[in-house]
C-alpha cells in the first residue's frame, strides 16, 4: 500500500497517555464511588434499565488487579458518522487488551451495528491495526447507522455475541449509538447474559458531553480544519475585497463547531441556532442582522467579509421549524399519496391544502430549489436532512433582497457579490490533531480497563483534557447517568441528552463581547494547518471552547 510521507510519518506518533495507565497493567485498580442517578427522569430509566441503573461513576487508581490479565475476546463498532481519531480508539483498545493478556482478541464487526446482526466481522492483528495507526477515517472496518432496536435485533446481536465468545462489545458513536449501546447492555443483563457493552464519545458536533464528559472526539480535529479553511477564505476575502463569503458549517442539533470556529477564525458575522431559538428570531430578522454588518462595512469601503452559518439553523427559526414539523409529519403520515404528485407545482397545491396557513404562506415565500430541498427524502428517523437545504444561498438570496431595499431607500451604497460554501465532509476523516490522536487512543484504553473490571452499561471517560497527556484522568460514567426520557415517534423513549451551546457558557459570551466589534473591523483570524510536529503550545492545544469550558 502506498502512503503519503505524512502518514508514514505519523506511523511512528506514540500517543501519550494519561499517567496511571502507562505502568503496570495488573496495578490499574477500580475505585467506585457513589450510585449515579440521571439528572431528569430518574423515576422512568429506572423503571426501564432495571439492571443497569444507578450504577457508580469509577476511576482508575493504583492497586492489586491480577483480574485485568485474564484473556478477553472484545467485538468493536463504529456507529453513526465518521469523525477524526476513530482508528485510534480501537488501537488503543487493541493495544490494552493485548497489554493485559497477549492471547486476547479484538474482532471488528463489519459496517457499524448491521455487522453484528449479521455476523459479520474480521480479526485484529498487529499488521492491520499498524496500517491505520494515527490515521483520520473509519475505513478499518467500515461504520453504519443501523439501530438495534427490535425483539429480533436484540436477540440476533446476543447469538452474534455467543457464537463468537465474546466478553464485551465496545460501541464507538454519538448520542444515538450510545444510547443503543446502554440498551444493549440492559438486554444482554435481562437474558443473563455476562456478556459486556462499553461505549466511547464520538462526534464532532460536539454535542455528546457533560461535567464527567468532557468532549467528544473528532471535534477538536473537524473544528481545526474548518478554521483553517475559513482563515484561508478570510485571507483571499481581505485580497480581493470585493465578496462576502457566506459559510455554513456541520453541526444539525447544536452550533459547537459554528462557534468553536467563530472564536478561532473572528468573522464579520456567525449565527447561533440557540441563540436564534431562545430570541424567537425569524429568518428576516437574521437578515437584518447580517445586512447590518454589510451596510456599516460598505460605509468604510469595506465591501467584503465572511458569514457563518451552523447547518441546523433554519430547525430553529421558529417559523422554519414549525414548518418542518408539519413537513415530517406529512412525509411520514401522506408519504404514498405525496410520492405520486411528480409535478412540483401540484405538490405546493396539495401542501397548501394541508400544511397550516403560517406554514403554507412561508413554504411558497421561499426558492424553489430551497423548497424541493425541504421535500427530499427523510433520514432514518423521519427527519429532514438539513445538511442537503442550502440555507447558505437561501440567506444570499434574501439578504441581497434586502440590501436592493435599503439601496432605494439610499440606506445603502456599496457593492454586494456573495459566494456559497459549505465544509462539512472535509473535517470528519481529516488525519486527526495531536490532541484527538493521543484523546481517542486514551478512551479505547480505558474502555479496555472497564472491560476487565467486568462493566457494562458505561461509557469511556478521560477528564482533565486541558492538562498535560499524562495528568489526564481515566475512568467510566453509567450510561443511564447521561440519559432523559423524550418524546419521539410518538412514544416517550430514552436518549442521551444532546448538550446544546449554553447561552450563559464562558465560549457563547467571549464571542459575544467581540461580535461587535467584528461586524465592522476587518478582525480576521489565521489559524493555519493543524500541526502535528513542535512545540506543544502549536501541536497538542485543545480548543477555545474547552479552555473557555475549564477556565470558569
Amino acid at each position: 500500500m502506498q502512503v503519503s510521507a505524512l502518514q508514514k510519518a505519523r506511523y511512528t506518533y506514540k500517543p501519550k497517555l494519561p499517567a496511571i495507565l502507562t505502568g503496570a497493567i495488573e496495578e490499574v485498580a477500580l475505585s467506585f464511588g457513589e450510585p449515579a442517578r440521571a439528572l431528569e427522569d430518574g423515576e422512568a430509566l429506572a423503571a426501564l434499565f432495571k439492571n443497569t441503573y444507578g450504577k457508580p461513576i469509577v476511576q482508575f487508581v493504583k492497586g492489586k488487579n491480577e483480574k485485568i490479565t485474564r484473556p478477553l475476546t472484545v467485538g468493536v463498532i463504529l456507529s453513526g458518522g465518521q469523525a477524526p481519531g476513530g482508528h485510534n480508539v480501537i488501537a488503543g483498545l487493541y493495544d490494552g487488551l493485548k497489554k493485559g493478556n497477549s492471547a486476547s482478541r479484538l474482532l471488528g464487526f463489519l459496517g457499524g451495528p448491521s455487522g453484528l446482526l449479521e455476523d459479520k466481522a474480521l480479526e485484529f492483528t498487529d499488521a492491520l491495526i499498524n496500517e491505520y495507526r494515527n490515521t483520520g477515517g473509519f475505513d478499518i472496518i467500515g461504520s453504519g447507522r443501523t439501530k438495534i432496536e427490535s425483539p429480533e435485533q436484540f436477540a440476533a446481536s446476543l447469538e452474534t455475541a455467543k457464537k463468537r465468545g465474546l466478553d464485551a462489545v465496545v460501541i464507538i458513536g454519538g448520542d444515538d449509538s450510545n444510547t443503543n449501546a446502554a440498551l444493549l447492555a440492559e438486554y444482554f443483563t435481562a437474558q443473563g447474559s455476562a456478556v459486556q457493552v462499553i461505549g466511547c464519545p464520538k462526534t464532532i458536533d460536539g454535542d455528546l458531553k457533560n461535567e464527567h464528559i468532557e468532549a467528544s472526539f473528532g471535534f477538536d480535529t473537524a473544528a481545526k480544519t474548518y478554521s483553517e479553511l475559513i482563515g484561508n477564505i478570510e485571507r483571499d476575502a481581505a485580497s480581493a475585497r470585493k465578496y462576502w463569503h457566506f459559510i455554513k458549517l456541520m453541526g444539525r442539533s447544536a452550533s459547537h463547531i459554528t462557534l468553536e470556529c467563530a472564536l478561532q477564525t473572528q468573522p464579520n458575522v456567525c449565527l447561533i441556532s440557540e441563540e436564534a431559538a431562545a430570541k424567537k428570531r425569524s429568518l428576516v430578522q437574521l437578515v437584518e442582522e447580517i445586512c447590518a454588518s454589510i451596510v456599516r462595512r460598505a460605509a468604510n469601503k469595506d465591501n467584503f467579509g465572511v458569514v457563518l452559518i451552523p447547518e441546523g439553523l433554519i430547525e430553529f427559526v421558529p417559523e422554519m421549524k414549525k414548518l418542518i414539523q408539519e413537513l415530517n409529519d406529512l412525509m411520514a403520515n401522506y408519504a404514498d399519496e405525496l410520492t405520486e404528485i411528480s409535478n412540483f407545482i401540484d405538490q405546493v397545491y396539495w401542501l397548501d391544502r394541508h400544511l397550516s396557513n403560517e406554514s403554507s404562506g412561508l413554504f411558497k415565500t421561499l426558492p424553489p430549489e430551497i423548497a424541493r430541498q425541504l421535500l427530499a427524502d427523510r433520514d432514518p428517523h423521519g427527519n429532514v436532512q438539513v445538511s442537503r437545504i442550502e440555507t447558505e444561498k437561501l440567506l444570499i438570496g434574501m439578504v441581497e433582497k434586502k440590501l436592493g431595499e435599503l439601496t432605494k431607500l439610499g440606506a445603502y451604497t456599496g457593492k454586494f457579490s456573495a459566494l456559497a460554501h459549505f465544509f462539512g465532509y472535509e473535517g470528519r476523516c481529516a488525519f486527526p490533531s495531536n490532541f484527538d490522536t493521543d484523546y481517542c487512543y486514551s478512551l479505547g484504553f480505558t474502555a479496555f480497563v472497564l472491560i476487565a473490571g467486568g462493566l457494562t452499561g458505561y461509557i469511556s471517560s478521560v477528564k482533565n483534557l486541558t492538562a498535560r497527556a499524562d495528568l489526564w484522568i481515566p475512568g467510566g460514567i453509567p450510561l443511564t447517568m447521561m440519559m432523559n426520557m423524550e418524546h419521539r415517534h410518538g412514544s416517550s423513549k430514552p436518549v442521551i441528552k444532546k448538550a446544546l451551546v449554553e447561552l450563559d457558557g464562558a465560549p457563547f459570551k467571549t464571542f459575544a463581547a467581540s461580535r461587535e466589534t467584528w461586524a465592522v473591523k476587518t478582525s480576521f483570524h489565521f489559524p493555519g494547518a493543524i500541526q502535528y510536529y513542535g512545540p506543544p503550545e502549536v501541536c497538542d492545544q485543545p480548543t477555545k471552547t474547552l479552555v473557555l469550558e475549564h477556565a470558569t
